[in-house]
């Protein structure tokens, strides 16, 4: 909840800071214009950190550079043509701040890319009314502090409401990618969006396509990185957008005839995300967001809808959901533009992800607790906290019998990893010794006698070299 008082004087603090009252006077004194914009205005009134701090500035981006030169550091102007400076300027104290100066924009759009024709501008509150939302259109005068809020961001904080500053269907014309944006802000501060922003949302969703894959993904990945990525998903799928990004999504609202009943695999898919999240502050407190984890978590089940099958007496089977749906999240992950790793661990979190439910119905040999962790891999950890978080049934003594279960399984990998190492799980010889001992040259029958070995080792535990060594020779013996 938004503090007005506290709010301002966040922001009075933030203008007097030695580096924001040094770059004020300088510019004043050069005969410009200068006010911090955007995110950090928003996050001071709202008492969030502020990072890297965005200013804007009638300057033209030589001045810019001019001004700011003497105060700084260290310059760059990779961004000159759209009129950015950035600058690391330190303070009195030794403390340095990176910041972005950019001259006012009344730039135009074409409604064919999300590309602008830049234009600079003289007026600061022309600038703010171009810009995304209205939480974000308000600005910090410097070096005397005074709020600049045109379009009524302060009165959405209040409210905890996500508008454009004018015209939606203008505002998302000219950059659809502000349609994705209004998603992940609203997963990330915990805000509603506008009726009539939703509504231009959903016509227009068509328009994402103009926007570059590798945009759409970094979003995406700011919106499961977020506070509360299930309100900024479900915004997505009402409006019809997921469907343009990631229709795999509002394809698990499968219809439900009266005579089949299932689990509504839309809500579950979400329920299991957000325990994900929970489960992952629990396990890892203070941790970065696990992008690998939370895709995985949403995507689980995506392999239902095309396995889904009608059996006699109202059950419905999915057998088999779990390789189809690593199949696809392989397929649409990588149109996204996303990592190899990335791809690899989603996929195989999703293909593993029924692993332990039979471990419920009937305790495993150590041979399988064993083959659980080797097929996991790296993602055992993942994969503990996904399958944790896929139990979402309401039958209490259900969900705590598989609780007691997966707290057994964790127990005995722990257990065997303290005995025998399970995290580096080998045969007891290598690939030369293999050779050696069978006389054999490098080739299949190698990788065969591997495997042997890899199947004693997760059967038996170690028996130590010469043990291995006899058996390979009597599994060699045997096949002629």
């Amino acid at each position: 909840m938004l503090n007005m008082a506290e709010g301002l004087d966040r922001l009075g603090a933030l203008a007097t800071s030695p580096i924001m009252a040094r770059l004020g006077a300088a510019f004043a004194e050069a005969g410009f214009e200068l006010a911090v914009v955007g995110g950090p205005v928003r996050d001071a009134l709202l008492g969030r950190p502020t990072h890297d701090l965005d200013l804007t500035t009638n300057a033209r981006p030589d001045d810019i550079l001019r001004i700011v030169k003497p105060l700084a550091t260290a310059t760059w102007d990779i961004g000159r043509a759209f009129g950015t400076i950035g600058a690391k300027i330190t303070g009195p104290s030794g403390t340095a701040e990176q910041v972005e100066i950019t001259t006012y924009r009344a730039d135009s759009y074409d409604g064919i890319t999300r590309k602008p024709t830049v234009a600079f501008g003289d007026s600061l509150e022309e600038d703010l009314t171009r810009r995304d939302f209205t939480i974000g259109a308000m600005a910090l005068r410097l070096p005397v502090p005074a709020l600049v809020d045109p379009t009524g961001g302060v009165e959405d904080l209040v409210a905890g409401i996500l508008r454009t500053p004018g015209d939606p269907d203008v505002s998302f014309g000219d950059d659809p990618l502000r349609m994705l944006r209004a998603a992940r802000f609203a997963g990330q501060l915990g805000f509603a969006v506008a009726e009539e922003t939703l509504n231009a949302m959903s016509r227009l969703r068509e328009t994402i396509e103009i926007v570059s894959t590798e945009r759409v993904q970094a979003e995406l990945v700011k919106l499961l990185g977020s506070a509360d990525p299930v309100r900024g998903i479900r915004i997505l799928v009402d409006t019809g957008l997921m469907g343009e990004i990631l229709p795999e999504v509002p394809a698990l609202r499968l219809e439900i005839d009266e005579h089949h009943h299932h689990k509504d695999v839309y809500e579950h898919s979400l329920t299991v995300l957000q325990q994900a999240i929970d489960l992952e502050h629990q396990r890892h407190p203070g941790a970065e967001p696990d992008i690998t984890l939370r895709l995985a978590a949403l995507l689980h089940d995506i392999g239902k809808p095309a396995t889904r099958k009608l059996e006699p007496g109202g059950g419905v089977s999915f057998h088999h959901h779990d390789l189809k749906g690593a199949r696809m999240s392989r397929k649409r992950l990588a149109a996204l533009r996303f990592d190899t790793d990335t791809i690899a661990s989603v996929s195989q979190l999703i293909e593993q992800h029924l692993r332990f439910f039979g471990y419920a119905e009937g305790a495993w040999t150590d041979s399988a607790v064993r083959r659980y962790v080797r097929d996991a891999g790296d993602e055992l950890e993942r994969l503990h906290i996904l399958t944790r978080a896929d139990v979402t049934t309401r039958n209490a003594k259900k969900a705590a019998r598989l609780r007691r279960a997966y707290d057994d399984i964790e127990r005995r990998i722990a257990e065997l990893a303290a005995q025998e190492e399970l995290d580096a799980i080998r045969p007891e010889l290598d690939g030369n010794q293999i050779q050696e001992i069978l006389g054999i040259a490098p080739g299949r029958e190698v990788g065969e006698a591997y495997r042997f070995l890899l199947d004693l080792r997760l059967d038996e535990g170690p028996v130590g070299p010469e043990v291995a060594e006899q058996r390979l020779r009597d599994w060699w013996a045997a096949r002629g």
